[in-house]
């Protein structure tokens, strides 16, 4: 059978979203990118030659992943986060537009200070190196449990040219004696409840890390982990910033709280929801924690 000839781009976009509609929100945008991706151009080129006709290439095969609800990112290997172009394998968890609130979070406590940075299960590294590339003379330390991710994360910074230190381990397991301690600790850890799972959409239950996802019967199990160990390795007045799930706002706070956390705020999404907890730590004059 002889491969099929040229057609107008306008012609394969159009058909490409017709059949994408029944398993992505964003139909005709998934079809732009993987047509841009298949032929080697910019998406905004390729919008500009949607009179052309085209040789399709690998454009067929490409849908057909999408078809099978395969996220975009690990379709064409890469994916934007905080302007910046990632590098994108699976199954690392492919970065997500709201994370980007917890790397404004950092970079506003940060200013022009050197500071020095630690991001908690880093997994693509995308939120440790957009806060290098922000503030370009803080020090950080990426660490993750997984080794493909720790790869993959320093391979993104030496594509976007920064210096990021690694570090292999299960959270502040991973830390070496001479580490810290710190002005700045984030998290994107995984904090969905168990039982969401089967509700998950197909593009994430089919495809992503479910370690990088699932936190426990109240999603919280790593949240805890994370707060009760932050005060031995932060400075006096360090931030504290964790991405948390849309009904955890009380119990995280009262997490924060219990464990000596002060100005403790909520910062949301575009959507309205509370995506980021963010609390700075105060030593008490009695030891550790407020109480």
């Amino acid at each position: 059978m002889s491969a099929p000839g040229p057609q107008r781009v306008a012609d394969l976009l159009a058909d490409a979203a017709r059949r994408l509609a029944p398993v992505t929100e964003t139909p005709r945008l998934d079809a732009e990118i993987l047509l841009a991706h298949a032929l080697g151009l910019r998406r905004a080129k390729l919008l500009a030659r949607s009179r052309d006709k085209v040789h399709c290439g690998d454009f067929e095969a490409l849908v057909a992943r999408r078809l099978n609800a395969e996220p975009i990112a690990y379709i064409t290997g890469e994916w934007e986060f905080f302007s910046l172009l990632f590098v994108i394998r699976p199954p690392v968890l492919v970065p997500r537009p709201e994370t980007e609130h917890l790397v404004e979070t950092a970079l506003r406590h940060i200013g022009t200070h050197a500071a020095d940075v630690l991001d908690l299960g880093t997994g693509s590294g995308c939120v440790a190196i957009a806060i290098a590339r922000n503030a370009p003379r803080s020090r950080v330390i990426a660490t993750d449990i997984a080794n493909e991710a720790l790869e993959l994360a320093a391979e993104n910074a030496v594509r976007l040219g920064v210096v990021l230190n690694t570090r292999r381990g299960d959270l502040f397991d991973a830390l070496r004696p001479a580490d810290g301690p710190f002005d700045v600790i984030v998290s994107n850890p995984p904090y969905v409840e168990d039982d969401e799972w089967p509700r998950l959409p197909p593009v994430i239950r089919l495809h992503e890390d479910r370690r990088a996802l699932l936190g426990g019967e109240d999603g919280l199990d790593l949240i805890r982990r994370i707060v009760a160990g932050a005060p031995e390795r932060l400075k006096p007045g360090g931030l504290l910033a964790l991405e948390i799930g849309e009904k955890q706002r009380d119990a995280v706070a009262a997490l924060l709280e219990e464990s000596g956390f002060r100005d403790i705020a909520l910062v949301d999404d575009l959507a309205g929801i509370p995506r980021v907890a963010r609390a700075l730590f105060t030593p008490s004059p009695c030891g550790r924690g407020a109480g």
